[in-house]
């Protein structure tokens, strides 16, 4: 069966009783610590769907996407947004910054993409401001060598205004001029006192030149503003089918991942609900992508890492360098103690191998399948990043292989170990692989019949 299989099918294949099931809405979930390369599955099954939604993150994320023969780099655009016949959602829970969305957009343009007229922008969803960016700089600057690794684009600052409340401007805020300005002339002289606490050193704001400048870019963004979540539930009842993209990864999740070294929203499939609006019985198919090895960016511990010739190795040949930052990934062997945590915590049905092919030409390659905390041999993820940061891989050896795996299109041809690498890694994350990726094009997909 081609990669192109209708996803249709796929719900038809594993879903008991069809009949009974209500409408589809399917989710594309990282499990590992981001840059699993979900954006080309989301690709791939967009075009069986009608809505695309990026529900949490903002522009920190990135995906890198291969379309009509063209290469592109989005980051607070949903994946989906290529297609013409697709509407794409940013939803309530992501958080936006007007001047990005737009340079984005206007990027897509010149390269014959005119997007905007099938983009809906929350009207709940919130609003990264100067200031979110200066005060999160100025933090990272006073954590000295415990900086956590941020972006530095304002997410995390933005979030802590949502959840504190008194200072957060929403895009309903935004499109409102009189509301925006009166809001913005209170904020920065607050601000200007905080940040110049924080770093002497930080540049004085100007509250009409900010006011000028999203001003502007409101009134190019407000034909996109709309009550996404009532748009969502509408189109739930009208059997459209709709898909879900998360950005960043599980490991990263605020509640469920290794704190503090995450982001500032809930990454893995427990956001879905409160960064849509929709309800969780709603979400039919979960699916998991992961990395046929594991990276990383920014500080945290890493129990598989590969902090040698053999990290760097992977690192050349998976060209694993932040789409966002451009920031060198560090890069270690799989980790299916995290892959299964993850898996479990999102409830993914299946999961998707990634990559496979940079592990092509090793003599052989390691699995962590258990960690070694101080004596104590664990199959489960530690809640305290201390225990984490002592953890030492338990690692599991398989035979490598040297074939360029990149053409191949049926999982029985991929060689013998490259199957048994797989399977390994089903039997100990638990949950069977349902797509293997080869290489970057759409093409390079095989689709895993179901087990029985």
């Amino acid at each position: 069966m081609s990669a192109w299989v209708d996803i249709r099918f796929l719900f038809e294949s594993t879903c008991l009783n069809w009949a009974s099931v209500p409408v589809p809405a399917t989710s594309v979930i990282g499990l590992q610590w981001g840059d699993e390369a979900k954006g080309k599955i989301v690709d791939l099954l967009t075009e069986k769907h009608d809505i695309v939604v990026r529900y949490q993150g903002g522009n920190n994320a990135g995906h890198t996407v291969k379309f009509d023969g063209r290469t592109y780099k989005l980051s607070l655009l949903p994946t989906g947004v290529l297609q013409s016949h697709v509407k794409s959602v940013i939803a309530p829970g992501v958080v936006v910054n007007p001047l990005a969305l737009l340079k984005e957009l206007d990027g897509l343009a010149a390269g014959g993409h005119d997007c905007s007229s099938r983009l809906m922008v929350s009207d709940r969803a919130h609003v990264i401001c100067p200031w979110h960016l200066l005060e999160e700089a100025a933090l990272e600057k006073s954590r000295g060598r415990e900086a956590i690794g941020t972006t530095g684009r304002g997410i995390g600052t933005c979030y802590r205004e949502k959840v504190g409340r008194t200072h957060a401007i929403r895009i309903g805020d935004l499109i409102v001029p009189e509301v925006f300005a009166s809001k913005v002339r209170q904020i920065v002289p607050f601000k200007q006192k905080v940040l110049s606490a924080l770093d002497p050193e930080c540049p004085v704001m100007d509250a009409e030149q900010i006011i000028a400048e999203y001003s502007a870019a409101a009134d190019r963004i407000r034909p996109m503003v709309a009550d996404t979540t009532t748009y969502l539930l509408d189109a739930l009842e009208q059997n459209k089918w709709i898909l879900f993209e998360g950005a960043q990864g599980s490991l990263l999740d605020v509640d469920h991942g290794t704190f503090p070294y995450v982001t500032s929203s809930n990454s893995s499939g427990c956001g879905i609900h409160s960064g849509s609006g929709i309800p969780e019985r709603s979400i039919v198919k979960m699916i998991g992508v992961a990395k046929a090895y594991t990276t990383r960016v920014g500080g945290g511990p890493f129990p598989s890492e590969l902090d040698n010739e053999i990290g760097n190795r992977i690192r050349i040949a998976g060209n694993e360098f932040g789409t966002v930052t451009g920031r060198p990934r560090r890069c270690g062997w799989f980790d299916a103690v995290a892959t299964r945590y993850s898996a479990r915590i999102s409830g993914v049905d299946s999961i998707t191998i990634a990559l496979l092919d940079v592990l092509s030409g090793f003599d052989e390659v390691c699995i962590c399948e258990a960690y070694d905390i101080n004596g104590r041999i664990t199959r489960d993820l530690p809640s305290r990043c201390e225990d984490l940061a002592a953890a030492r891989p338990v690692l599991r050896k398989v035979p490598g292989w040297k074939e360029d795996i990149s053409g191949i299109t049926e999982f029985s041809k991929l060689p013998p170990t490259a199957q048994q690498y797989c399977r390994t890694i089903e039997e100990i994350v638990g949950r069977p692989v349902e797509f293997v990726s080869v290489g970057p094009d759409r093409a390079q997909t095989i689709h895993m019949a179901p087990r029985s």
